[in-house]
C-alpha cells in the first residue's frame, strides 16, 4: 500500500512537472522571452509584464521587445539606468575566475528567473531546473576533489548560491539542502562514505532534517542504540525536496550528543511523511517526516558528535545562508534601478564577508532586513499590478518574509527585533 501510494504520488508530481515546463514556455498563448534584463527599471518592468495578457501574435520576441522600447514613456526611464546590463553584472563583475560562479549566474538569469512565477505557482520545481544544475557540475561544489567533487573555496560557494537565489530562491533551497549529505558522506570515515560519489555528481541527490535541532525544549527527534545502528523516533519538521531527494541526512539527539544518518528519502513503514502548504517557496516541497523505530543501520551513520561542539561549528557557517538573502535582495534592486538601497547591498555584504563568528548573527540579521525593505520597495514601486500572482514582485516580497525566518538562530532572532524594535 505504502509503495503505491508513493509511487502515484511520484507519477503526479512528474506530470505536473511536465505541465509547468510547458506553462513557462507559453503564458496566455504569449511565449515568454529566454532572459529578462535583470537592470530593467520596474517601470519598464511593468510594462514588459502587461505584454504576457495580450492574445498571441506572430511577432518574434525581438519584434516584441523592440515594440516595447517603443511604447515606453521617457518619463518613465532613468538616464542613470543601461537597460541591457543583467543582474549579475550590476553587483558583480561577470569576468569572475570561477567557471561555476559564471555558470550560476548565467543560468539564474536565462533558466531560473524567466520560469520562478510559474515554478512558485506551480507547486513543485521543474525537473529541468535540478536536471540543469546537476548538468552544469553545480551538485559538485559541497564535495572534495576526492569523491568527485569542485572543492571550491567556500567564497565561490557563496557567491553560487546567491547567484541562483536571485534566480528562483525555490529551486536554490531545495539545491542547497545537498550541502549536508554532500559533505557528511565525503569526510566520513565509515561505510557511509560510499554514497559521497554519487552525491559529488549530483547523480544521488540529498535533503537534510536538522533545523529541529535549535527548537528550545526538549527534542522532537531522538535516537536510541541499538545491536545493528540506533532507533531513530519523533518528528523532523522541515525536510524541503520530499519526493525530489534520493537520501536525507538526519540529525536526532541521544543524551547530550546528535546521531548524524543517512535515511532513503521514501516512505516506509517506520517513515511517513505530511506535505506543508507554506505561504513562500511553497514548491519546494517541505514535509514533516514522522519516525516511529526507524532504524538507521551503524553503515548509513556519518557522524555522532556532542551537541555544544554542533551548535559551535553550525555558528562557524552562518554566513552561507545570508547569500540567499542577497540573492534575492539584488534581484529586486535590478527590478528597481538605482536606489539608496544599492550602498547598503554592498556594504551588506561585505559585513557577512568580512564578521566573526560572533558578528555573524548580527550580519544575517542586517542582510535579511535589507532584503525585507528591498522587496517592500519594488511592490511599492510597481503599484496595484504588485499583487497579481504573476507578478514578480509579489513573489520576491514572500521570500524575502521566508528569509526572516529560514535558518534563524535565537541570535539572529535577538538583532532581528532588536532592529524592528
Amino acid at each position: 500500500m505504502l509503495a503505491c501510494t508513493w509511487a502515484r504520488g511520484r507519477y503526479v508530481r512528474a506530470t505536473k512537472r511536465a505541465l509547468i515546463g510547458l506553462s513557462s514556455e507559453w503564458q496566455n498563448g504569449f511565449p515568454l522571452p529566454q532572459t529578462l534584463p535583470g537592470r530593467l527599471h520596474v517601470q519598464d518592468y511593468c510594462r514588459h509584464s502587461c505584454l504576457h495578457t495580450r492574445p498571441a501574435t506572430t511577432l518574434s520576441i525581438r519584434s516584441r521587445c523592440f515594440s516595447l522600447r517603443q511604447v515606453m514613456n521617457s518619463r518613465f526611464r532613468s538616464p542613470n539606468v543601461n537597460y541591457s546590463e543583467t543582474m549579475s553584472t550590476r553587483s558583480l563583475s561577470t569576468t569572475h575566475p570561477c567557471p561555476q560562479v559564471k555558470t550560476a549566474r548565467r543560468l539564474a538569469d536565462e533558466v531560473l528567473f524567466p520560469t520562478a512565477v510559474a515554478t512558485d505557482r506551480g507547486g513543485v520545481i521543474p525537473t529541468a531546473h535540478l536536471q540543469a544544475l546537476q548538468d552544469a557540475g553545480l551538485y559538485g561544489i559541497f564535495s572534495t576533489e576526492s569523491v568527485g567533487g569542485s572543492n571550491l573555496s567556500n567564497a565561490d560557494r557563496d557567491l553560487i548560491i546567491e547567484a541562483l537565489a536571485g534566480g528562483c530562491l525555490t529551486t536554490t533551497f531545495i539545491w542547497q539542502q545537498h550541502a549536508g549529505p554532500a559533505i557528511a558522506t565525503a569526510l566520513c570515515d565509515g561505510k557511509a562514505h560510499r554514497y559521497a560519489a554519487g552525491l559529488a555528481k549530483g547523480e544521488t541527490r540529498g535533503g537534510v532534517a536538522f533545523a529541529h535541532l535549535l527548537r528550545q525544549g526538549a527534542p522532537v527527534l531522538r535516537a536510541e542504540p541499538c545491536s545493528d545502528g540506533w532507533l531513530v523516533s519523533g518528528t523532523a519538521p522541515y525536510i524541503t525536496g520530499w519526493g525530489d531527494v534520493d537520501v536525507v541526512l538526519i540529525a536526532a539527539r541521544w543524551q547530550d550528543s546528535v546521531v548524524w544518518g543517512i535515511v532513503p528519502g521514501i516512505e516506509s513503514e517506520t517513515m511517513s511523511a505530511s506535505m506543508l502548504e507554506l505561504a513562500a517557496v511553497n514548491s519546494s516541497s517541505t514535509a514533516v517526516i514522522t519516525f516511529d523505530q526507524h532504524l538507521v543501520t551503524t553503515d548509513d551513520v556519518t557522524s555522532v558528535v556532542s551537541f555544544e561542539s554542533w551548535l559551535e561549528s553550525y555558528r562557524m557557517g552562518l554566513r552561507a545562508n545570508g547569500s540567499l538573502a542577497l540573492g534575492v535582495t539584488g534581484r529586486c534592486l535590478s527590478l528597481l534601478g538605482p536606489s539608496d538601497l544599492d550602498d547598503e547591498y554592498a556594504t551588506a555584504r561585505h559585513r557577512l564577508d568580512t564578521a566573526s563568528v560572533d558578528e555573524l548573527p548580527a550580519a544575517r540579521a542586517n542582510a535579511s532586513d535589507l532584503c525585507m525593505r528591498s522587496a517592500t520597495m519594488l511592490v511599492a514601486a510597481s503599484g496595484g499590478g504588485a499583487v497579481a500572482s504573476s507578478h514578480h514582485a509579489q513573489l520576491l516580497a514572500r521570500q524575502a518574509m521566508f528569509l526572516l525566518v529560514q535558518g534563524q538562530t535565537s541570535e539572529i532572532r535577538h538583532h532581528q527585533l532588536t532592529r524592528t524594535m
